[in-house]
Protein backbone atom coordinates (compact mmCIF):
# COMPACT_ATOMS: atom_id res chain seq x y z
CA UNK A 1 0.00 0.00 0.00
CA UNK A 2 1.72 3.61 -0.59
CA UNK A 3 2.61 5.90 2.00
CA UNK A 4 0.41 8.50 2.38
CA UNK A 5 1.72 11.86 1.21
CA UNK A 6 4.01 9.84 -1.39
CA UNK A 7 3.43 9.39 -5.25
CA UNK A 8 1.84 5.26 -6.15
CA UNK A 9 4.46 3.11 -6.76
CA UNK A 10 7.46 4.75 -5.30
CA UNK A 11 7.40 4.01 -1.70
CA UNK A 12 5.08 1.10 0.11
CA UNK A 13 4.20 1.18 3.72
CA UNK A 14 3.67 -2.04 4.98
CA UNK A 15 1.24 -2.42 8.40
CA UNK A 16 2.00 -5.33 9.11
CA UNK A 17 5.55 -4.39 9.87
CA UNK A 18 4.56 -1.30 11.64
CA UNK A 19 4.49 -1.25 15.83
CA UNK A 20 3.50 0.93 18.03
CA UNK A 21 3.91 0.81 21.96
CA UNK A 22 0.62 0.70 23.19
CA UNK A 23 -1.17 3.40 25.16
CA UNK A 24 1.66 5.23 25.97
CA UNK A 25 2.93 8.82 25.45
CA UNK A 26 5.63 8.85 24.13
CA UNK A 27 5.43 6.01 20.80
CA UNK A 28 7.75 4.44 18.50
CA UNK A 29 6.57 3.38 15.35
CA UNK A 30 8.10 1.53 12.80
CA UNK A 31 8.08 1.23 9.03
CA UNK A 32 9.50 -0.84 5.93
CA UNK A 33 9.72 0.73 3.05
CA UNK A 34 10.67 -0.27 -0.82
CA UNK A 35 12.41 2.95 -2.61
CA UNK A 36 12.78 1.79 -6.97
CA UNK A 37 16.06 2.29 -8.05
CA UNK A 38 16.80 4.39 -11.39
CA UNK A 39 18.08 1.56 -13.36
CA UNK A 40 20.13 -0.98 -11.51
CA UNK A 41 22.96 -0.77 -8.46
CA UNK A 42 25.69 -3.25 -9.29
CA UNK A 43 28.63 -3.74 -7.37
CA UNK A 44 31.51 -6.78 -6.60
CA UNK A 45 28.82 -8.19 -4.33
CA UNK A 46 26.01 -8.25 -6.70
CA UNK A 47 23.03 -6.01 -8.17
CA UNK A 48 19.80 -4.61 -6.68
CA UNK A 49 16.94 -2.35 -8.53
CA UNK A 50 15.64 -0.78 -5.16
CA UNK A 51 16.19 0.27 -1.93
CA UNK A 52 14.78 -1.09 1.28
CA UNK A 53 14.98 0.28 4.42
CA UNK A 54 13.30 0.66 7.67
CA UNK A 55 12.03 4.25 9.24
CA UNK A 56 11.88 4.20 12.94
CA UNK A 57 8.96 7.37 14.03
CA UNK A 58 9.45 8.60 17.78
CA UNK A 59 6.15 10.43 18.36
CA UNK A 60 5.30 12.67 22.08
CA UNK A 61 2.82 15.79 21.71
CA UNK A 62 2.97 16.35 18.35
CA UNK A 63 6.58 15.60 17.67
CA UNK A 64 7.81 13.40 15.77
CA UNK A 65 11.61 12.54 15.12
CA UNK A 66 12.25 10.24 12.21
CA UNK A 67 15.14 7.82 11.39
CA UNK A 68 16.05 5.72 8.37
CA UNK A 69 18.46 2.54 8.00
CA UNK A 70 19.38 -0.01 5.25
CA UNK A 71 20.17 -3.04 6.62
CA UNK A 72 23.32 -4.93 5.74
CA UNK A 73 22.91 -8.19 3.93
CA UNK A 74 26.75 -7.82 3.77
CA UNK A 75 26.78 -8.30 7.81
CA UNK A 76 23.63 -11.09 7.80
CA UNK A 77 20.61 -8.27 8.39
CA UNK A 78 17.70 -8.51 6.65
CA UNK A 79 14.72 -6.11 6.65
CA UNK A 80 12.06 -8.40 8.38
CA UNK A 81 15.14 -9.01 11.47
CA UNK A 82 15.94 -5.25 11.76
CA UNK A 83 12.33 -4.07 11.90
CA UNK A 84 11.80 -6.13 14.79
CA UNK A 85 15.06 -5.23 16.63
CA UNK A 86 13.24 -1.66 16.11
CA UNK A 87 10.31 -2.35 17.61
CA UNK A 88 11.68 -4.56 20.32
CA UNK A 89 12.57 -1.28 22.17
CA UNK A 90 9.15 0.14 21.65
CA UNK A 91 8.78 -0.03 25.95
CA UNK A 92 11.77 1.60 26.66
CA UNK A 93 11.51 4.22 23.97
CA UNK A 94 7.99 5.22 26.25
CA UNK A 95 10.09 4.85 28.80
CA UNK A 96 11.95 7.63 27.95
CA UNK A 97 14.95 5.95 25.74
CA UNK A 98 18.02 8.14 25.59
CA UNK A 99 21.03 7.78 22.71
CA UNK A 100 23.13 6.73 25.77
CA UNK A 101 20.44 3.63 27.01
CA UNK A 102 20.15 3.11 23.29
CA UNK A 103 23.72 2.22 22.72
CA UNK A 104 23.70 -0.40 25.60
CA UNK A 105 20.65 -1.84 24.39
CA UNK A 106 21.30 -1.96 20.85
CA UNK A 107 24.97 -3.55 19.13
CA UNK A 108 26.04 -0.92 16.58
CA UNK A 109 24.31 -1.89 12.88
CA UNK A 110 21.26 -0.60 10.84
CA UNK A 111 18.29 -1.31 13.72
CA UNK A 112 20.41 1.48 16.02
CA UNK A 113 21.16 3.75 13.27
CA UNK A 114 17.36 4.21 12.93
CA UNK A 115 16.90 4.86 16.67
CA UNK A 116 19.57 6.54 16.86
CA UNK A 117 19.32 9.16 14.53
CA UNK A 118 15.33 9.48 15.27
CA UNK A 119 16.39 10.32 18.78
CA UNK A 120 18.84 13.12 17.33
CA UNK A 121 15.74 14.19 15.02
CA UNK A 122 13.07 14.23 18.07
CA UNK A 123 15.80 16.16 20.47
CA UNK A 124 15.92 18.80 18.12
CA UNK A 125 12.56 19.18 17.16
CA UNK A 126 11.34 19.28 20.90
CA UNK A 127 14.12 21.89 21.51
CA UNK A 128 13.52 23.90 18.62
CA UNK A 129 17.06 23.86 17.31
CA UNK A 130 18.92 22.14 14.75
CA UNK A 131 20.89 18.72 15.16
CA UNK A 132 24.35 20.13 14.43
CA UNK A 133 23.77 23.20 17.14
CA UNK A 134 23.13 20.53 19.97
CA UNK A 135 25.66 18.32 19.03
CA UNK A 136 28.12 21.52 19.20
CA UNK A 137 29.41 21.36 15.92
CA UNK A 138 29.80 23.75 12.57
CA UNK A 139 26.63 24.04 10.50
CA UNK A 140 27.05 21.80 7.43
CA UNK A 141 28.18 23.93 4.16
CA UNK A 142 27.30 22.82 0.50
CA UNK A 143 29.85 20.14 -0.46
CA UNK A 144 30.28 18.18 -3.25
CA UNK A 145 29.37 14.39 -3.11
CA UNK A 146 30.72 11.96 -5.42
CA UNK A 147 28.81 10.33 -7.67
CA UNK A 148 28.83 6.41 -8.49
CA UNK A 149 29.23 5.07 -11.44
CA UNK A 150 27.85 1.10 -11.13
CA UNK A 151 30.26 -2.43 -11.88
CA UNK A 152 29.40 -3.20 -15.31
CA UNK A 153 30.92 -4.30 -18.93
CA UNK A 154 34.27 -1.49 -19.91
CA UNK A 155 31.77 0.26 -22.25
CA UNK A 156 28.97 0.80 -20.32
CA UNK A 157 30.88 2.08 -17.67
CA UNK A 158 32.45 4.35 -20.06
CA UNK A 159 28.77 5.62 -21.34
CA UNK A 160 27.86 5.99 -17.75
CA UNK A 161 30.74 8.27 -16.90
CA UNK A 162 29.82 10.14 -19.96
CA UNK A 163 26.35 11.13 -18.74
CA UNK A 164 28.08 12.09 -15.49
CA UNK A 165 30.62 13.79 -17.24
CA UNK A 166 29.50 17.51 -15.81
CA UNK A 167 29.85 15.74 -12.26
CA UNK A 168 33.55 16.57 -10.62
CA UNK A 169 33.55 13.74 -8.88
CA UNK A 170 33.08 10.10 -9.45
CA UNK A 171 33.09 6.52 -7.55
CA UNK A 172 33.78 4.34 -9.67
CA UNK A 173 32.94 0.86 -8.69
CA UNK A 174 35.18 -2.15 -9.29
CA UNK A 175 36.05 -5.34 -8.20
CA UNK A 176 35.95 -8.40 -11.00
CA UNK A 177 38.02 -9.50 -13.82
CA UNK A 178 38.45 -6.99 -15.84
CA UNK A 179 39.47 -3.99 -13.63
CA UNK A 180 42.09 -2.51 -15.56
CA UNK A 181 39.88 -2.53 -18.74
CA UNK A 182 37.12 -0.98 -16.78
CA UNK A 183 39.09 2.15 -15.27
CA UNK A 184 41.09 2.89 -18.56
CA UNK A 185 37.41 2.96 -20.32
CA UNK A 186 36.07 5.71 -17.93
CA UNK A 187 39.10 7.66 -17.85
CA UNK A 188 38.76 7.94 -21.64
CA UNK A 189 35.44 8.85 -21.26
CA UNK A 190 35.71 11.84 -18.85
CA UNK A 191 39.22 13.09 -18.84
CA UNK A 192 38.70 15.68 -16.96
CA UNK A 193 36.90 14.54 -13.94
CA UNK A 194 38.27 13.34 -10.62
CA UNK A 195 37.90 9.65 -9.64
CA UNK A 196 38.05 7.44 -6.91
CA UNK A 197 37.26 3.64 -7.06
CA UNK A 198 35.16 1.41 -3.98
CA UNK A 199 36.09 -2.44 -4.73
CA UNK A 200 34.28 -3.77 -2.12
CA UNK A 201 36.41 -6.31 -1.29
CA UNK A 202 36.57 -7.60 -4.95
CA UNK A 203 40.65 -8.00 -5.39
CA UNK A 204 42.74 -10.35 -4.21
CA UNK A 205 46.36 -10.42 -2.52
CA UNK A 206 47.39 -11.89 -6.32
CA UNK A 207 45.12 -9.21 -8.08
CA UNK A 208 45.99 -6.23 -5.88
CA UNK A 209 49.06 -4.98 -7.75
CA UNK A 210 48.32 -5.26 -11.21
CA UNK A 211 44.88 -3.37 -10.36
CA UNK A 212 46.40 -0.60 -7.87
CA UNK A 213 48.70 0.04 -10.85
CA UNK A 214 46.26 0.54 -13.42
CA UNK A 215 43.85 2.51 -10.92
CA UNK A 216 47.55 4.89 -10.49
CA UNK A 217 47.94 5.21 -14.31
CA UNK A 218 44.25 6.32 -14.72
CA UNK A 219 45.05 9.17 -12.19
CA UNK A 220 42.78 7.66 -9.38
CA UNK A 221 42.90 9.55 -6.11
CA UNK A 222 41.71 7.21 -3.66
CA UNK A 223 40.78 3.42 -3.45
CA UNK A 224 38.20 1.86 -1.08
CA UNK A 225 38.81 -1.51 0.28
CA UNK A 226 40.36 -3.57 -2.24
CA UNK A 227 40.77 -6.64 -0.32
CA UNK A 228 37.80 -8.58 2.00
CA UNK A 229 38.45 -7.30 5.40
CA UNK A 230 39.83 -10.62 6.78
CA UNK A 231 42.40 -10.62 4.43
CA UNK A 232 43.56 -6.82 4.85
CA UNK A 233 46.87 -7.44 7.01
CA UNK A 234 48.71 -7.64 3.48
CA UNK A 235 47.95 -3.60 3.34
CA UNK A 236 50.41 -3.09 5.89
CA UNK A 237 53.43 -5.18 3.84
CA UNK A 238 53.62 -3.15 0.65
CA UNK A 239 53.59 0.13 -0.59
CA UNK A 240 50.54 1.40 -2.12
CA UNK A 241 50.57 4.15 -5.20
CA UNK A 242 47.80 5.77 -4.17
CA UNK A 243 45.70 6.19 -0.78
CA UNK A 244 44.11 3.21 0.28
CA UNK A 245 40.55 3.50 2.44
CA UNK A 246 39.04 1.32 4.65
CA UNK A 247 34.86 0.36 4.50
CA UNK A 248 34.27 -2.89 5.07
CA UNK A 249 37.10 -3.16 7.65
CA UNK A 250 35.55 -0.39 9.64
CA UNK A 251 32.28 -0.29 12.18
CA UNK A 252 32.42 1.36 15.35
CA UNK A 253 35.14 2.93 17.69
CA UNK A 254 36.59 -0.01 18.51
CA UNK A 255 37.62 -1.56 15.02
CA UNK A 256 39.73 1.95 14.19
CA UNK A 257 42.64 1.71 15.19
CA UNK A 258 43.71 -1.75 14.35
CA UNK A 259 43.56 -0.13 11.12
CA UNK A 260 45.96 2.45 11.03
CA UNK A 261 49.16 1.68 9.49
CA UNK A 262 47.38 -0.69 6.92
CA UNK A 263 44.89 2.35 5.40
CA UNK A 264 45.01 5.84 5.07
CA UNK A 265 41.34 6.69 5.94
CA UNK A 266 38.14 5.38 6.80
CA UNK A 267 34.59 5.12 5.13
CA UNK A 268 32.10 6.40 8.03
CA UNK A 269 28.65 4.84 7.61
CA UNK A 270 25.96 5.51 9.79
CA UNK A 271 24.34 1.99 9.24
CA UNK A 272 27.74 0.31 10.57
CA UNK A 273 28.43 2.61 13.28
CA UNK A 274 24.84 2.35 14.61
CA UNK A 275 24.12 5.81 14.33
CA UNK A 276 25.23 9.76 14.41
CA UNK A 277 26.40 9.40 17.67
CA UNK A 278 28.91 6.67 17.64
CA UNK A 279 29.57 8.24 14.19
CA UNK A 280 30.98 11.55 15.55
CA UNK A 281 33.10 9.28 17.79
CA UNK A 282 34.82 7.08 15.14
CA UNK A 283 35.51 10.43 13.37
CA UNK A 284 37.41 11.92 15.85
CA UNK A 285 39.20 8.50 16.51
CA UNK A 286 40.11 8.91 12.90
CA UNK A 287 41.51 12.04 13.04
CA UNK A 288 43.31 11.82 16.19
CA UNK A 289 44.92 8.50 14.53
CA UNK A 290 45.73 10.93 10.93
CA UNK A 291 43.12 8.43 8.97
CA UNK A 292 41.34 10.87 6.59
CA UNK A 293 37.32 10.47 6.60
CA UNK A 294 35.14 9.23 3.63
CA UNK A 295 31.37 10.31 4.92
CA UNK A 296 29.43 7.00 2.76
CA UNK A 297 26.28 5.87 2.79
CA UNK A 298 23.83 2.96 1.42
CA UNK A 299 21.67 3.56 -1.17
CA UNK A 300 18.59 5.32 0.62
CA UNK A 301 16.47 8.68 0.74
CA UNK A 302 17.69 12.00 2.14
CA UNK A 303 16.40 10.88 5.49
CA UNK A 304 19.22 8.78 5.79
CA UNK A 305 21.81 10.85 4.46
CA UNK A 306 20.94 13.84 6.26
CA UNK A 307 22.43 12.68 9.65
CA UNK A 308 25.67 12.26 7.76
CA UNK A 309 26.16 15.71 6.71
CA UNK A 310 26.59 16.86 10.44
CA UNK A 311 29.96 14.89 9.21
CA UNK A 312 31.12 16.21 6.31
CA UNK A 313 32.81 19.36 7.41
CA UNK A 314 35.72 17.14 8.60
CA UNK A 315 35.88 14.93 5.55
CA UNK A 316 38.41 14.39 2.81
CA UNK A 317 35.71 12.93 0.77
CA UNK A 318 31.84 12.94 0.44
CA UNK A 319 29.52 10.29 -0.56
CA UNK A 320 26.42 10.73 0.14
CA UNK A 321 24.40 10.29 -3.50
CA UNK A 322 22.24 8.07 -2.32
CA UNK A 323 18.86 9.21 -3.04
CA UNK A 324 20.25 10.43 -6.69
CA UNK A 325 20.32 7.02 -7.75
CA UNK A 326 16.68 6.56 -6.52
CA UNK A 327 14.02 6.78 -9.53
CA UNK A 328 12.14 9.09 -6.49
CA UNK A 329 12.96 10.60 -3.07
CA UNK A 330 10.76 11.56 -0.31
CA UNK A 331 8.79 14.88 0.27
CA UNK A 332 11.26 17.46 1.77
CA UNK A 333 14.45 15.58 0.25
CA UNK A 334 18.07 16.67 0.60
CA UNK A 335 18.69 19.44 -2.43
CA UNK A 336 21.56 18.72 -5.14
CA UNK A 337 22.68 21.18 -7.38
CA UNK A 338 24.41 18.65 -9.52
CA UNK A 339 26.68 17.06 -7.45
CA UNK A 340 26.67 20.20 -4.92
CA UNK A 341 24.86 18.96 -2.06
CA UNK A 342 22.91 21.71 0.20
CA UNK A 343 22.35 20.76 4.43
CA UNK A 344 18.86 19.53 4.98
CA UNK A 345 15.93 21.38 5.81
CA UNK A 346 14.47 21.08 9.29
CA UNK A 347 11.64 19.58 7.51
CA UNK A 348 13.58 16.74 6.79
CA UNK A 349 15.58 16.23 9.60
CA UNK A 350 17.18 18.05 12.48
Amino acid sequence: MPSAGLPAGVACRHPAATRESPAMTRRLTVLTERWPIAGRFTIARGSKTAAEVVVAEIAEDGVVGRGECVPYARYGETVEGVAAAVAGQANAVAAGLDRAGLAERLPGGAARNALDCALWDFEAKRAGRRAWDLAGLMEPRPVTTAYTISLGEPSAMAAAAAKAAGRPLLKVKLGAPGDPARIRAVRAAVPGARLVVDVNEGWTAATLAENLAACADAGVEMVEQPLAADSDGVLAEIRCPLPVFADESVHGLATVAALAGRYDGINVKLDKTGGLTEALMVAAEADRLGLGVIVGCMVATSLAMAPATLLTPGARYVDLDGPLLLARDRPHGLVYEGSTLQPPAAALWG
